[in-house]
């Protein structure tokens, strides 16, 4: 749901049957409006996002990505349970206005999000913010305020309560990403999986109080007002649960590069941490842990199992490619990322990083 700048060309879109659509949502009680005509966003490697216009109103209609999809992965119907409830806790939260659960419309259940227009901060921070020494700090600090608020949600309140399954989250985490992992791994790397997920089981921890989950917040998740940094909306909830929220916080900080990284960290290019000067990883810990009143004392464990998670996800992206579900060129370098990511992984789980 980034600006209108951040647009496909009608070309490059991946195309969809806009009239079944038409008809589908007109069935809904919707008018499905054919100027202007519907245009595919331009980022994300994953979940496919089009700019519609819906009723005389711009909207998102939003599907998961093209293939065989993984167990449990892109889940529709999840995001929009949540994005039609927890906009009454949060601000930030643009609303779901419509759910298809009919995957023979498209080929896949999709969902009808309310657009929310903003900046949307992608791999490199816009030139226009550059060399503007404030920019850190604020940006850090939303970051750290906007996770802790979803963390702080009441569920009960909102009718989430019953989202995912808390007790024995981090286990079940160590366990399916274990598994993933195999299954998605680079040839020759059996050995480092095995010793990473080894150390996971030795090192796992009691579940902490559930809270909501992200599950994938980084900066390019929030769409921001351009004038103040504040969050207008925070987007791509299709992997929401409840569960420990350190993890959560754990994921955010696995893309909070340090110029001193490994190239693997730096070419997976999701968060501009560098670039936008963002306050150390050590020091986002401390203030994180000031905010949300958590202790921090065990996050090594969860620091090294968010670290895996993403490994694993960049070797999933990767296998699509590997086994040619898709020809996207940006997909062929991820691969070689995933492992890179792994390896550092194995460094911070050693001591020899963080």
């Amino acid at each position: 749901m980034p600006t209108e700048t951040g647009l496909r060309s009608a070309a490059d879109s991946v195309p969809l049957d806009w009239s079944k659509v038409r008809t589908y949502l007109a069935a809904h009680g919707h008018r499905l409006d054919a100027d202007p005509p519907p245009r595919q966003f331009a980022g994300g490697l994953a979940n496919l996002n089009y700019l519609i216009h819906l009723n005389g109103k711009p909207a998102v209609l939003r599907r998961p990505p093209m293939g065989e999809l993984p167990a449990g992965a892109f889940d529709m119907a999840r995001e929009f349970r949540i994005l039609s409830r927890l906009p009454d806790a949060l601000p930030f939260i643009a609303r779901g206005l419509h759910l298809c659960d009919d995957p023979s419309i498209i080929g896949q259940r999709f969902q009808i999000i309310e657009y929310r227009p903003g900046l949307v901060i992608r791999e490199h921070l816009p030139p226009e913010l550059a060399h503007r020494p404030e920019v850190g700090a604020r940006l850090s600090r939303m970051l750290l305020e906007t996770i802790a608020a979803i963390h702080a949600v009441d569920t009960k309140a909102v009718g989430l309560d019953d989202l995912g399954r808390p007790e024995g989250f981090l286990a079940r985490g160590v366990s399916g990403w274990r598994k993933r992992g195999l299954v998605a791994m680079q040839e020759g790397t059996e050995s480092l999986h095995n010793d990473v997920g080894l150390w996971l089981e030795q090192h796992i921890v009691p579940d902490g109080p559930p809270a909501l989950l992200h599950n994938d917040f980084k900066l390019n998740n929030i769409i921001l007002d351009p004038d103040d940094f504040s969050p207008r909306a925070v987007i791509d909830w299709d992997q929401g649960t409840r569960g420990d929220p350190l993890f959560d916080f754990a994921t955010l900080l696995s893309y909070w590069i340090h110029a001193d990284d490994p190239p693997a960290m730096h070419d997976m290019e999701q968060m501009p941490a560098v670039e936008a000067c963002l306050c150390s990883r050590q020091d986002a810990v401390a203030e994180y842990a000031r905010i949300s009143g958590s202790d921090m004392s065990d996050f090594l464990f969860h620091r090294v199992l968010a670290m895996y998670k993403l490994s694993v996800i960049f070797l999933q992206l990767g296998l699509r490619y590997r086994t040619g579900v898709t020809q996207e060129p940006r997909y062929a370098p991820l691969t070689g990322i995933g492992t890179g990511i792994l390896e550092f992984t194995h460094e911070i789980a050693q001591g020899r990083a963080f």
